[in-house]
């Protein structure tokens, strides 16, 4: 049996949305037919990739499937209003969902649309092993971001602490996921993520520590229930080009896309 090609309009055209359309170039079975971007930066995108993909400000009406790679914004301008439409969504930008409402929103485009919005897991690993721990009762989950000094500059963490003259970890925040997301938004996917896949944003626990010992950003998970106890450490390279997001991201975004033409998915 051989699959259809799979055309994907891809929302956002930055260090993650390239990465992911020069993986895709010469894929058999999954292509971005059309990539949209802000008004002022079709023509020039358009120009530069020619005539294989269209650019455009706006998700066609022929689309089958989304794949969101933009930032927050682009999941009320674009991702809502595809989902009513009866579109299928994949979204990167979890942590947006950290603002109140929006998932409620999400969910009710998508039931009127008859549809699936997918939260993709992005620079974190043990997603699927906490949804599925979720169904047999969890009683606990704790997140740690850990980041060199350096990688919390511009947050309210240097009302804390003096990032500076650290010499000893730190921790900078310990409170809701919720509370994570809305004070350190830039850090939000990862903890958004975990907590949507099971407690919730309330009830996940989260800690954010800025250790001068370490060079790399790294992602505790602590869950406990009736399954079990599981704990993952995950230490992610960061892309290439953009060394604020993880590798992992992109390679997640490339996992979903070759799970819906692949004869096996795992």
């Amino acid at each position: 049996m051989s699959h259809p090609v799979l055309d994907v309009t891809l929302i956002g055209f930055g260090a993650i949305g390239r990465s992911i359309f020069q993986r895709l170039a010469g894929a058999t079975h999954t292509r971005i037919a059309h990539i949209v971007v802000s008004p002022a930066r079709v023509a020039a995108l358009q120009a530069e990739l020619g005539h294989a993909v269209q650019v455009s400000d706006q998700v066609p009406a022929n689309s089958r499937l989304v794949l969101e790679c933009a930032g927050h914004s682009a999941l009320t301008q674009h991702v809502v209003p595809a989902l009513a439409r009866g579109i299928e969504c994949a979204v990167l930008s979890v942590g947006a969902l950290s603002e109140a409402g929006l998932p409620e929103q999400l969910a009710q485009a998508a039931e009127q649309g008859q549809t699936q919005v997918h939260l993709l897991s992005g620079a974190i690993g043990g997603i699927d092993a906490i949804a599925a721990a979720r169904l047999g009762g969890l009683t606990e989950v704790i997140y740690t971001g850990r980041k060199p000094p350096s990688g919390w500059r511009g947050t309210p963490a240097e009302q804390v602490v003096n990032l500076d003259t650290l010499t000893e970890p730190a921790v900078i925040l310990q409170a809701s996921a919720r509370e994570a997301a809305r004070l350190y938004p830039k850090n939000a996917n990862v903890a958004a993520t975990v907590s949507l896949a099971g407690l919730g944003l309330d009830a996940t626990q989260v800690r954010l520590i800025a250790d001068p010992g370490v060079t790399e950003n790294i992602h505790d998970i602590v869950a406990r229930g009736a399954f079990g106890d599981m704990h993952l450490t995950l230490r992610g390279k960061p892309l290439a080009d953009n060394p604020k997001t993880s590798a992992l991201t992109v390679l997640s975004a490339l996992r979903f896309l070759h799970n819906r033409s692949a004869a096996v998915t795992v």
